[in-house]
């Protein structure tokens, strides 16, 4: 501990206590008034009730009782009626009353002695630091409040410092050993292999862990070969076999976070039972990571250079014989007229009798317009390209089929190195991969030798009747082609998964059960406020969508089909609404003073300072603590982060923020410092202490209560070999792309984030990001961009507690669904023409809410379970109820968004949206280095990237606040007229003031004060002023 530290241990802050500390510790109940009441003078009973609360507040007395905040002593005061708290003063007179005072409060409430309670202080600080990861200040403050409950009195700082220490020091050890000793266990050479690792080959640069950690950029079947090979030589090193079950998993997960980061030579030089404790943690995520990887860039290559591109070839390949198709069909057009025109003649002739025409006739009449020769041969065409049995996806497939190269260096590899398991309805493909490699070394394969239950639709005339295929056999490389594209569907839809993997493993495994699941049913369903008994719940949602319906009917029928919304036949003849686009809200004068003004009134602020000023005012910079779990013994850290942190977001680099003569600032301490301190968890905590702080600026609150978030995502091409970025013209043109899918909420704070590959589906990773937001609870409205939306979504976000309410591209393409089908809704009857079936959710609602807790305690990843109910547009049985769930909470959307009359539901979710883009013109702005372009090559580093500039945007965000809301005291206290509803609509992402580009300077700490707001008269000239 610092010197400050222990100075400020066991005091008071600078800060007085909030109001709710206030509440919870300095009140006095009546046995606390009970005890005051037997000291006579106001000065004995205000001094004993403020050292009653002060042991209560710090966990010990404080040797002078009056250093208290005067918030403390007038809370205090006004319970027990003193008019004049000052006659407190009075207290300091007798010391011994003071210390006679204290004596009591301890007997009466059973405070005891440090020394009294070591064996329980020790227990608990054992306990806590064998099964938690976290700083040794975190600890220190952790047995402080476990102290504090307990009502133990607070030793020395230094006392509470070196047991923490001493016990942290010992979890580690015991941690080292037990690992160490179960690798030896579980295989004698174990910790010598492990050790080999360390080592560098003559004919390389790296070590051999060092040439482990790193993962596929490329996608080709070369990169799914080596992946496999990686996959399969971390497997081979047998790090999977310790038994690690006694061992916590995040202390597991922290130390393997440590090897992974760590270089090979600082792990050389550890003693043995850590150096072995970390390399079996770092191969055994190795090992996990490695098999996501190689399943990662199958997919893609599947995905993109296999199918889509076979796809593209066979539309190119159609296009180009498109003419010859197009005369070939004109050609039999034409005879087919000339026997229609016989036809037709011979019915008039016939006076309606049934006439027999003469076939040599018909002949000579088509030969006159086209030869037999011709005609034959334009049948012959169409039949080939156009063969009456195939189906749509016959023509890509063979094209398929031709890029049989790709796939084979891998398929021998693919089913013995992943450990694959499959579902009841994906066992067929799992099969057909197992006993594939035996299959494709032969020269003949039978049909009976084959899953025939894979081969459907146009691969059966592939597989069984391709050319040169004997009478009874396959083709083998059609089969190996169906298969893999079997395998690659069934993945998708978590019909077969790889066991024990994070990514690609199956997600009805991780849903809660047995035990686990009835411990936490009772609390997690009182959270998301729902019933197990179905029946009422649903008569609940009956309810309020039949008052929806009724008032929309009644506000139609009183605009009688005039207003902005309207029910109109659609081209199918069918009901469709119609709703007038939202007319711009008028800016009053007022406003666009208050915002010119108070843009004016901002001082002009450097990046490096605006981040550290925030620190000072924050400590957020302080959650930034080294991958092993202990805190930083770096001097000027804040530095060192805050340059690190300027070098991501901007995407400059470290060339321009590195200063070789700044021990805080050169290169090499800011890769350490980028490489051990910048990760998901570290971000996650930085960025939750901003999120705290802005929610308690009194501007903020105008904005919103932090309810209410938006989901959208920014675009960024990624010019570098990856597996994890993809195509899509529209946004990255030729090259491909990431997208940043992050949450704001209506503070304008950024709540939580992802790095999507490419632009895949929005709404398949949203729900994920506002699961586990990076600080406080949950939003209950969600809006975003329509972002490939489906009933099911809709029905995940209700289930979890959030209304989800898109901004939907076409309305009058919607479908509205009511409950009750005999109800009449007047003038949306028409439009309420589908019907949701309750009974699916009845029949499924106890394994709906078990998915729910699920999703809320974060068993289970939404995005996978997204995909094994939707099963691309053929849910399950289970996925079908909550697309029937959804449809209730869709069409309540859609019924809000239609109201004829209040169109503020639908402004406030276009504000939300709009905010959104406003935000992500600011990320622009920053994010300008390397033409806006990410260049990282591996998922993990994109987030942190990504991370880092969605922190210092919440930095911005906060210290644009601070000083807006600081703008706007100042002008209420020089007479200048501020309406609320005017700054409501004031926004913290203005950025004229700030300063990204330059020369990076990092001075000394702020002290957090605030700096001089721009002088009013300078800007405006105000009567009264």
């Amino acid at each position: 501990m610092t010197d400050e530290q222990v100075a400020r241990f066991g005091r008071f802050a600078d800060q007085a206590p909030s109001q709710a500390e206030l509440e919870r510790f300095f009140f006095l109940d009546d046995a606390d008034r009970a005890l005051v009441r037997r000291h006579r003078g106001q000065h004995n009973r205000l001094g004993f009730s403020l050292q009653l609360g002060t042991v209560r507040y710090l966990g010990t007395f404080l040797p002078d009782p009056l250093e208290v905040p005067t918030e403390v002593v007038d809370f205090l005061a006004s319970q027990l009626e003193i008019a004049d708290p000052s006659c407190v003063k009075s207290y300091a007179q007798r010391q011994a009353t003071q210390w006679e005072h204290a004596a009591e409060i301890r007997s009466e409430c059973g405070y005891r002695d440090f020394a009294d309670a070591t064996d329980e202080v020790a227990e608990f600080v054992s306990a806590r630091a064998w099964t938690r990861v976290e700083s040794a200040k975190a600890l220190f403050e952790a047995v402080a409040a476990w102290l504090r409950a307990n009502r133990v009195l607070l030793p020395g700082a230094s006392v509470l410092a070196r047991l923490v220490s001493e016990h942290r020091e010992q979890a580690s050890q015991q941690l080292y050993a037990a690992l160490h000793q179960a690798a030896a266990e579980a295989d004698a050479e174990l910790p010598h292999r492990l050790t080999g690792l360390l080592a560098v080959p003559e004919s390389s640069r790296f070590s051999e862990l060092e040439r482990l950690r790193r993962g596929p950029t490329r996608v080709s079947g070369r990169s799914v070969t080596e992946a496999l090979h990686r996959a399969s030589e971390l497997s081979g090193i047998g790090a999977g076999a310790v038994d690690v079950s006694a061992v916590p998993a995040n202390r597991l997960e922290a130390l393997a976070r440590d090897g992974l980061s760590a270089k090979a030579q600082a792990i050389a030089r550890r003693e043995a039972p850590r150096r072995t404790a970390t390399l079996v943690a770092a191969v055994r995520s190795l090992s996990a990571s490695a098999v996501d990887d190689a399943l990662d860039v199958f997919s893609v290559l599947m995905n993109t250079k296999l199918i889509k591109a076979a796809e593209r070839t066979s539309r190119e390949t159609k296009l180009a014989r498109l003419p010859k198709l197009t005369q070939a069909s004109a050609t039999l057009a034409s005879a087919f007229r000339v026997l229609e025109d016989m036809r037709e003649a011979a019915d008039q002739g016939g006076g309606g009798e049934h006439v027999v025409l003469d076939v040599s006739a018909v002949w000579a009449a088509i030969e006159e317009v086209v030869p037999r020769t011709r005609l034959a041969a334009a049948m012959d065409t169409v039949e080939e390209l156009a063969p009456p049995e195939a189906d749509d996806d016959a023509a890509w497939r063979a094209e398929l089929v031709s890029r049989w190269s790709t796939v084979r260096p891998f398929l021998p590899l693919l089913a013995e190195v992943i450990p694959f398991g499959a579902t009841p309805h994906g066992q067929p493909v799992l099969q057909a991969v197992r006993e594939l490699p035996e299959l494709i070394g032969r020269k003949k394969v039978r049909v009976s030798e084959i899953r025939e239950e894979v081969v459907t639709g146009s691969w059966r005339k592939l597989v069984t009747s391709g050319e040169g295929v004997e009478p009874g056999c396959v083709d083998k490389h059609a089969y190996a082609l169906c298969v893999l594209e079997a395998l690659h569907r069934a993945l998708r839809h978590r019909e077969v998964f790889a066991t024990d993997s994070q990514r690609w493993g199956d997600p009805r495994a991780r849903l809660l059960d047995g035990a686990a699941w009835d411990r936490i049913r009772p609390s997690v369903l009182t959270g998301l406020k729902l019933p197990e008994d179905v029946g009422a719940h649903l008569d609940e949602q009956a309810a309020a969508l039949d008052v929806a319906w009724r008032h929309l009917g009644t506000r139609l029928s009183a605009t009688a089909g005039q207003g902005r919304v309207r029910v109109e036949p659609g081209r199918d003849g069918r009901a469709q609404v119609r709703v007038d686009a939202l007319e711009k809200l008028e800016e009053p004068p007022s406003l666009v003073a208050l915002w010119e003004l108070t843009e004016r009134m901002l001082p002009e602020v450097d990046l490096p300072d605006l981040l550290l000023e925030i620190h000072a005012r924050t400590g957020f910079l302080s959650e930034f603590t080294h991958a092993s779990g202990g805190e930083s013994r770096m001097e000027d850290a804040e530095l060192s982060l805050a340059a690190v942190l300027v070098a991501e977001a901007t995407n400059v680099g470290y060339k321009p923020v590195a200063r070789s003569r700044h021990r805080a600032l050169n290169r090499a301490r800011l890769s350490h410092v980028e490489q051990n301190y910048l990760r998901a968890e570290t971000l996650k905590a930085a960025n939750a202490r901003l999120i705290e702080a802005q929610a308690e600026i009194g501007l903020a609150g105008l904005w919103g209560g932090g309810m209410v978030a938006s989901v959208d995502g920014l675009r960024f091409v990624v010019p570098g070999n990856t597996v994890y970025a993809g195509h899509n013209p529209r946004y990255f043109g030729r090259r491909r792309g990431a997208t940043w899918l992050n949450a704001i909420n209506d503070q304008v704070a950024g709540i939580g984030a992802t790095v999507v590959p490419g632009t895949q589906r929005d709404s398949l990773y949203q729900l994920d990001v506002l699961l586990n937001p990076d600080h406080g609870q949950r939003p209950e409205l969600v809006t975003s961009d329509t972002a490939g939306y489906s009933d099911m979504v809709f029905g995940l976000y209700r289930i979890c507690g959030m209304a989800y309410a898109p901004r939907l591209a076409s309305l009058s393409d919607s479908r509205f669904w009511r409950l009750d089908a005999h109800a009449d809704y007047g003038a949306a009857n028409d439009l309420a023409r589908h019907r949701i079936t309750p009974e699916r959710i009845r029949a499924h609602w106890s394994e709906m809410l078990r998915v729910a807790s699920s999703l809320v305690t974060g068993t289970v990843r939404a995005y996978d379970l997204i995909r094994a109910l939707g099963r691309d547009g053929n849910p399950t049985p289970l996925g079908q109820a909550f697309v029937e769930y959804g449809r209730i909470a869709k069409t309540l959307h859609l019924l809000a968004v239609c109201d004829p009359d209040d169109d503020s539901y639908q402004r406030a979710l276009n504000a939300q949206l709009n905010t959104t883009e406003s935000r992500h013109r600011l990320a622009r702005k920053i994010c300008f280095g390397s033409r806006g372009e990410l260049r990282q090559s591996y998922q993990e580093g994109m987030e942190d990237q990504l991370g880092a500039l969605g922190l210092v945007l919440n930095a911005v965000v906060l210290w644009n606040t601070t000083y807006l809301d600081a703008a706007l005291g100042q002008l209420r206290e020089q007479g200048y007229p501020v309406d609320d509803a005017d700054a409501a609509r004031l926004s913290p992402l203005g950025d004229t003031h700030l300063n990204v580009h330059g020369t990076y300077t990092f001075p000394p700490t702020s002290s957090g004060e605030l700096r001089p707001l721009r002088d009013l008269n300078e800007l405006v000239k105000v009567d009264g002023l």
